[in-house]
Order: structure tokens, then sequence, then C-alpha cells
């Protein structure tokens, strides 16, 4: 109570301070007598209040010192024809004065008023993250208990990366997925659902559960699973927006035991094709349609047979894209450090392209990388051995070819029943059926 009443006590002597200035120069003046004009300095007052009282009050002291010093002229005659322009210079400095004063108030009580508003805001975000923090950890470890490392697949080796965005909270929407499915296939899943929260890592959650779910009861192509996956988001009301691509990796029982990789992207950046020989390719098709907008868009699959030694990148889009640079620009990025990197080992290789966006990643990045480890097939590098022609040679082009004939890109030539890698330029992967 005491601390109070002084408070009080104080505010009350500076709101009288600026009075208690006209009291002093009005006396001085009186008392000096008319031969010693100090009327000028009655500006003083408006200025000291407009420092330490409101946009009123010192208003009412500017009109104060002008009456004051416009009274005090006729006591010290000052209106007489030869003091006369003195005084009215007098009187417009008081008044020039106190408009200052007013608007000197005014910018300050602006200033006072946003600062209360940063220290209000200061204050709540503490208190939302003080709040927060027990969920933050909590959707932490959700998120790393289910970016675990891939369990040990056959004729594959695999090397996954995950790398939270800077700028927000340790959880978000990416994730990646390795395993088996009852049939013997290997599944492999990137995904990125929208947000960089604890809600997009529990709808992220979801989403990765609802497909594993999938894989185990539906022997489908990739497009069909994830068809199935977007119609069940829509009927369990998750609300998620998300891009995935699903692969599944096949051993085509011939006599080379190739590898086949088949996959489904719905509206996620395209897979990597590091080739053996170093030869680097964008597996690029016509955009589909990502999760939760539309359950019954179609999807398209799309197959490439894999040799020992060829790499597959899958990646989201926080590796590629950049705030104030075109998504072909980190494209063509990847493709270029990817074939300075092509022979290193697959965990070097992961680290290399996170390199780029190490401590300052605008988004959240997650990383599936694969490599063959299956022997190589004996004509799978060499058509001529196999008589399989080239692309430009064929005597009817797949509908990739004909779609692009002038266009320059690695891709399959069909010869036959066999699907074979030439060491020319390719076409855009071909849709699989």
């Amino acid at each position: 109570m005491d601390r109070v009443g002084r408070g009080r006590g104080l505010g009350l002597g500076l709101g009288l301070t600026p009075a208690a200035v006209i009291v002093l120069f009005a006396v001085y003046d009186v008392v000096t007598g008319p031969g010693r004009v100090v009327l000028g300095l009655l500006v003083v007052s408006p200025l000291l209040a407009a420092t330490i009282l409101g946009r009123g009050t010192t208003v009412f002291y500017a009109v104060l010192a002008l009456a004051v010093a416009a009274l005090l002229g006729i006591y010290d005659q000052q209106y007489a024809p030869d003091t006369l322009p003195t005084q009215a210079v007098r009187l417009f400095g008081i008044l020039l004065g106190g408009v200052i004063a007013i608007a000197a108030c005014g910018a300050r009580l602006e200033r006072e008023y946003r600062l209360r508003e940063i220290s209000a805001a200061a204050a709540a975000a503490e208190a939302r993250d003080r709040d927060s923090r027990p969920l933050v950890g909590l959707a932490e470890r959700m998120q790393r208990s289910l970016l675990r490392d891939p369990a040990h697949l056959q004729h594959l080796d695999v090397e996954v990366r995950y790398l939270p965005a800077t700028e927000h909270i340790q959880v978000g929407g990416d994730w990646y997925d390795a395993f088996p499915a009852p049939d013997g296939r290997t599944m492999l899943v990137i995904g990125d659902v929208a947000g960089h929260d604890g809600a997009a890592a529990a709808t992220m959650a979801q989403v990765r559960n609802v497909l594993r779910g999938i894989t185990q009861v539906l022997p489908a192509p990739p497009a069909a699973v994830l068809s199935a996956l977007d119609q069940a988001l829509r009927t369990l009301s998750v609300p998620a927006l998300a891009t995935v691509i699903l692969a599944e990796v096949q051993q085509r029982h011939t006599p080379a035991e190739t590898l086949v990789l088949r996959w489904s992207n719905a509206g996620h950046p395209p897979p990597l094709l590091i080739c053996a020989d170093g030869a680097v390719q964008l597996l690029d098709s016509e955009p589909e349609l990502l999760l939760g907008v539309d359950p019954g868009t179609r999807r398209s699959d799309h197959e490439l047979e894999l040799g020992a030694g060829d790499t597959v990148v899958f990646y989201t889009d926080g590796l590629v894209e950049r705030r104030g640079s075109a998504i072909d620009d980190g494209l063509q990025w990847i493709q270029d450090t990817a074939a300075t990197a092509a022979a290193q080992p697959l965990e070097q290789l992961c680290d290399t392209l996170l390199g780029r966006v190490l401590d300052r990643a605008d988004d959240d990045v997650a990383v599936l990388a694969l490599r063959a480890r299956v022997a190589p097939p004996r004509d799978h590098r060499s058509p001529s051995a196999t008589g399989a022609t080239r692309p430009a040679d064929l005597p009817t082009m797949p509908a990739a070819v004909a779609e692009h004939p002038g266009e320059e890109r690695p891709a399959l030539v069909v010869h036959g029943d066999e699907t074979v890698m030439t060491t020319g330029r390719l076409p855009r992967a071909r849709p699989w059926s």
C-alpha cells in the first residue's frame, strides 16, 4: 500500500511540474519588474509536458503558456508601438513551441503504445512456448520414432536422412519409409504433409500408418494403392494435403535376376536416377494431383529396371526449393551435384546432397536413397549385344518418345519382351500398365 501511495504521489508531482514552471517564470517576471522580460521561457512548460504527460494535458499547458505570456506582456508594457513586434515574435515562438510539444507528445505516445504491444506479444509468445513445450517434445519424439532407419532390405542398400527446417520447431510433415510387403515386394515411400508444427507431424503419422496398412492387404501397383489411400483419408476425415511417391522394388526372376522399380507420384518432386556409369536423370512424368484433393483422380504407374550400382534418390521439396529461386534451378542443382558425387558411397552421397541446406533449410528435408546390389545382367548396359535398337532407330517409338521426339532425355528402350537401358539419350519415364 505504501508503494502504491508513493507511486501516486510521484505521478501527481510530475503532472504539476509544467504548472510549476509557468508559476516560476510568471513570478520571476513580476518580481523583477517590466524591464526584465522573460516571457519566452514559458515555452518550457508545454515542452516539458510533452515528455511526461498525455496529449490532452500537453495541449492544456501549451494554451496556458501562451495565455500567461500574453497577459504578462500587458504588465511588461510589451504592446507599445516600439515593443509590439518583439512581443509578437515572442508569442509566436511560444505558440510554435506548443505545436511542436503536442506533435512530440503524440509521437512519444505512439512509440510507447507500440512498445506495449510488442511486450505483450512477446509475453504471450513466451507463455505459448512454455505451454506448448511439452506438446512439441511429444510431437518430436513421435516423429523421430516414425523416422527410424529402415530394416535391412534384400538386394538393396538404403540410406535415409531427415533435416528439420531452421525457422520452425523441430517437427514437420516430411517423412520416409521402407518396409517389405507380404507378397515379397519392397515398398518405399517419401512424402510431405503441409505444415511445420505438431499438427503436421500428427497428420503425417496418420497418413503413414494408413498407407502401411493398405499395402499389407492390397497387393496392387503403387498407383492403385495411392488411390486407395486418398479415398481412405477422405473416409476417415483426415485433413491431409500431402505429396507422396510410393514405389515398389521387385526382383524379376529371369536368368539375369534384375530388379524392377515401379512407382507412382502424387504431386511430389521427381526421383533422381544415378546410373552406375555416372549418368544422371530426373524420373519426371506428367504431374498428378497430391493427396487430399480428389480421391477419384486417375493415377499412373511408371517402371524402371535397375542394375547393380544404380541409385535412386527420393527427396522432399525442401532439398531443391529456395526463396527467390525457381524450382527448376533446384532440380538442375541436384542433377549437377549428383553427377559429381555419383561414385561416392550411398551414405556419403546423401551427406553431399544435404550439405547445401545444412543449418539453413527453409523447409523440412527428407531423403531416401537406394542402391541396387544385384549382379548386373549380361546384356543390361549393351543394347548392341542383344540386338536392342536405340530410340532413333526404333520402327515404332513408345508413346513417351512420340510425344517429345526432339527432346534429349535418358529413358528406357522397349525391345521385344524386355526393357533395356540404353547408353544414349532416353525418353521420359514411360507409364506402366
